[in-house]
C-alpha cells in the first residue's frame, strides 16, 4: 500500500499533467490505446500502399529518391501514398517514445509495462529497416511478408499494453482449468498459422505492390499457386473458428466472462466473410485491405483472450493526473 507522503503519493497530489507518472493514470491508458490504434492504422496504410501499386512510389530508402527526402510532383499519386505511409512511421515513433516515457519510472513497480513499451520502441527501427529492404529488393514478397509479421507482433504487444494498463498487473491466480488453457494454446497456434499462410497467399496473388512499368516488369511473386494457397489459408481459419467456439462455450459453462473470446469470434467471423467474398469477387482492393486490417485485430484479440485467463490486480491503481 502506498504511504501518505511517499514519492508516489506526492506525485499524484502535486504533480503536473506533464510530469512522468509513477503510477498508471489516464495518460498512460490513453497512450497505450494510441499505441494500439496507430499500429492497426499503419497496417491499413501499408495495405493501401500495396493495393494501389505504390510500393515503389519512393524507389529508394531512406530517401524517397536519390536526390530528394520527400516525394516530388513527378512521382504522382504513388509517391504521395508511399511517402505518406513513411510519414506515419514518425507518428508511431512519437507515440512509442511517449508510451515509454510514461512508464519509465515504473520499472520496479510495473516491469511488465516497461518491457512491453521497450519492445514496442525497439521493434520500430527493425520495422523501418525491413521496409527499406522491401524497396531494395523490388518488393520481394517474402521480405514484404516479414514486414507484416513484425506489424502483427506489434499489435500483440500494444494490445497487451492496453490490457495491462486497464486491468492492472498479472497475479498468480489461474482463472480457467487446464483443458481450457490447452484449447487456448491451440487457438493461438491456429492464429499464427492462419496469419502466416495468409501472408503467403497474398504474396502469391495479383497485388504485387507496384506497377510493372515502375518495377521494370520485375514484379516478384512467391511462385505458389494462388488458388491452392487460398484453400490452404482457409483450413486453419476454419479450425481457428471452431476452437474459438469452444472457448466461448467453455467460458459460459465455467461461469467466466465471455466477452473477450466472443470478441475474438466476431473478428474471425468478419475475417472469414471478407475472405470468402474477396476470393469470389476477384480480390478487390477494398476487401483485401479490410482483410489485412482484420488480421491485425485478430492478433490483438487473441492476445487479450490469453491475458484474460490469468488474474489481474484490477483498476484501483489508475489515477487522474493532477493539473494544478
Amino acid at each position: 500500500m502506498t504511504r501518505v507522503g511517499s514519492p508516489v503519493e506526492q506525485d499524484v497530489r502535486t504533480g503536473r499533467w506533464w510530469s512522468l507518472p509513477r503510477v498508471v493514470d489516464r495518460r498512460v491508458v490513453a497512450l497505450a490505446w494510441a499505441s494500439f490504434v496507430v499500429e492497426v492504422v499503419l497496417i491499413g496504410t501499408g495495405g493501401l500502399v500495396r493495393l494501389t501499386a505504390s510500393g515503389l512510389g519512393c524507389p529508394t530508402w531512406p530517401k524517397c529518391t536519390a536526390d530528394s527526402l520527400v516525394s516530388t510532383p513527378e512521382m504522382g499519386v504513388h509517391g504521395v501514398i508511399e511517402f505518406g505511409n513513411r510519414l506515419l512511421t514518425f507518428v508511431l515513433v512519437i507515440v512509442a517514445v511517449a508510451m515509454f516515457l510514461s512508464v519509465v519510472r515504473m520499472l520496479r513497480t510495473r516491469p511488465e509495462l516497461f518491457w512491453l513499451a521497450f519492445a514496442q520502441g525497439v521493434a520500430i527501427p527493425v520495422q523501418a529497416v525491413i521496409g527499406g529492404m522491401s524497396v531494395w529488393t523490388n518488393l520481394n514478397p517474402f521480405v514484404v511478408g516479414l514486414h507484416f509479421v513484425v506489424s502483427a507482433a506489434l499489435t500483440s504487444v500494444t494490445a497487451a499494453l492496453v490490457y495491462r494498463t486497464s486491468n492492472g498487473p498479472r497475479t498468480d491466480e489461474r482463472l480457467v482449468p487446464g483443458w481450457y488453457t490447452g484449447v487456448l494454446r491451440g487457438t493461438i497456434a491456429a492464429v499464427v498459422v492462419t496469419v502466416l499462410v495468409g501472408i503467403l497467399t497474398t504474396g502469391s496473388g495479383p497485388h504485387a505492390g507496384a506497377d510493372a512499368a515502375v518495377d521494370g516488369g520485375r514484379l516478384h511473386r512467391t511462385g505458389f499457386d494462388p488458388a491452392v494457397m487460398e484453400h490452404l489459408h482457409a483450413w486453419p481459419a476454419y479450425a481457428l473458428f471452431a476452437l474459438t467456439l469452444v472457448l466461448v462455450v467453455g467460458a459460459v459453462r465455467l461461469g467466466r466472462p465471455s466477452r473477450w473470446p466472443l470478441l475474438l469470434l466476431v473478428v474471425e467471423f468478419l475475417q472469414i466473410a471478407v475472405g470468402l467474398t474477396q476470393a469470389r469477387t476477384g480480390l478487390p482492393v477494398g476487401l483485401v485491405g479490410t482483410h489485412m486490417v482484420l488480421a491485425g485485430l485478430l492478433v490483438g484479440a487473441v492476445t487479450v483472450v490469453a491475458l484474460s485467463t490469468r488474474g489481474s490486480a484490477g483498476r484501483a491503481a489508475i489515477r487522474e493526473p493532477v493539473t494544478a
